[in-house]
């Protein structure tokens, strides 16, 4: 066998398929390339789902983190340590906010925006204990714990994994109408991604987000922003909400928080908000630890230039204006998102979003599908516009094969 495939085989017999990655074997990479076992070389067309914003291997980032190996990696939350104060100050300013509360991964945040919500909901908004409810969308992806796939409407993450945790509503993505009249008095939130990545880069409708922003300060009720994925650059702007000029209650960050290099995820929030807990509620081992804190204090320092933000707009207005040529022909049905992160999806005649994936890997460019034939086009901001244009021929050879 190659040296790819006793890779892929040993890496079958001993761990779980909870994964069908594509079969490359990744053994270096550099900004928007990664190079297998074998030498060959692919462009990244995935950016690990937006946690490689700023590329493979950034000098700016892997020193940052070199150079905090060589002082203190973890503390617990038992003692401070001296990067804590630099990385809440400074996220909290890169959002406009007052307060964070770090963990690891954005499954972790997106649970303590929940049992954030909740206790507002009990101490603040004065809701009959254990009577919360929050109001999301279908289509949503949000993690994958027990509690977040209670409210997914994905069978392949939710099936098999009840009981189910209640408190949640879920209404369609887009739709006003249905949030509004889904509300109750025991509404402590609205968690919603401004655009759904996994679902398919769904973009809502215009003034659907500004009308949540409306419609939830009306009800005095928490607008908790999923940006994950889409933040931190991802499409243009900051957040994904900058797009209708929206601030939410509640922020949700993770994946390019940590550039690649480690896991950081946070909340951030208003005093108010996140002083609902007291010490012993909630915490995290890692969170916050000194090593995310140096590589996220990297982050936000570059992501205060606006260079990246710049960046993936005009790349992406590059990127949306060359796919949008490809529908009409039969071979692309429709092209959505925003900034440098697009859904794309093919015409069924011509395979699945796997088959597609598999044949431009072939190629030389490794993007990843999501709900039958679709593929999701998310570079690191930092590639070349001849390598975007590369990826795209390429894409093109594809389509027309």
């Amino acid at each position: 066998m190659s040296t790819t495939e006793t890779a892929i085989a040993s890496a079958e017999a001993h761990s779980a398929h909870n994964y069908h990655p594509l079969p490359v074997v990744v053994a270096s990479a550099e900004g928007a390339w990664m190079t297998d076992v074998e030498g060959r070389r692919y462009l990244d067309m995935l950016a690990g789902y937006s946690a490689l914003n700023f590329g493979h291997g950034n000098r700016r980032l892997i020193d940052a983190a070199k150079a905090q190996l060589d002082r203190v990696t973890l503390t617990s939350r038992a003692f401070y340590h001296d990067r804590f104060a630099d990385f809440c100050t400074q996220l909290a300013a890169l959002c406009g906010m007052e307060t964070v509360l770090p963990m690891n991964t954005g499954a972790e945040a997106v649970e303590t925006a929940v049992k954030t919500a909740r206790k507002w909901g009990y101490r603040v908004k004065g809701v009959p204990d254990g009577m919360a409810k929050i109001i999301v969308a279908s289509g949503n992806f949000h993690g994958r714990t027990t509690t977040i796939v209670s409210f997914s409407t994905d069978p392949e993450a939710r099936a098999d994994f009840g009981p189910y945790t209640p408190g949640f509503e879920i209404v369609p993505y887009g739709d006003l109408t249905a949030m509004r009249e889904a509300m109750t008095e025991n509404t402590v939130a609205v968690l919603i991604e401004p655009i759904q990545g996994e679902a398919g880069v769904l973009v809502p409708p215009a003034g659907y987000l500004s009308g949540v922003r409306e419609l939830t300060r009306e009800r005095n009720v928490l607008f908790i922003a999923d940006e994950i994925q889409s933040g931190l650059g991802r499409t243009g702007k900051t957040f994904a909400l900058d797009h209708e000029g929206v601030v939410p209650d509640m922020y949700v960050l993770g994946k390019a928080l940590g550039g690649g290099v480690v896991p950081v995820s946070a909340v951030v929030s208003s005093a108010d908000v996140l002083g609902v807990f007291r010490p012993g509620e909630h915490g995290s081992t890692f969170g916050g630890n000194p090593l995310a804190c140096a590589v996220a204090l990297e982050v936000v320092a570059m992501l205060r230039t606006g260079e990246y933000q710049q960046r993936a707009a005009e790349l992406g207005d590059h990127l949306h204006r060359e796919l949008g040529l490809l529908t009409g022909g039969g071979a692309v049905e429709a092209v959505r998102g925003r900034g440098l992160w697009a859904g794309v999806d093919i015409a069924p005649a011509l395979g699945t979003g796997r088959e597609i994936s598999e044949k431009l890997m072939a190629e030389g460019v490794l993007v990843k599908d999501t709900h039958g034939s679709t593929i999701r086009i998310a570079p690191p901001l930092v590639i070349s516009k001849e390598d975007l244009d590369w990826g795209l021929d390429r894409l093109r050879a594809v389509l027309s094969a």
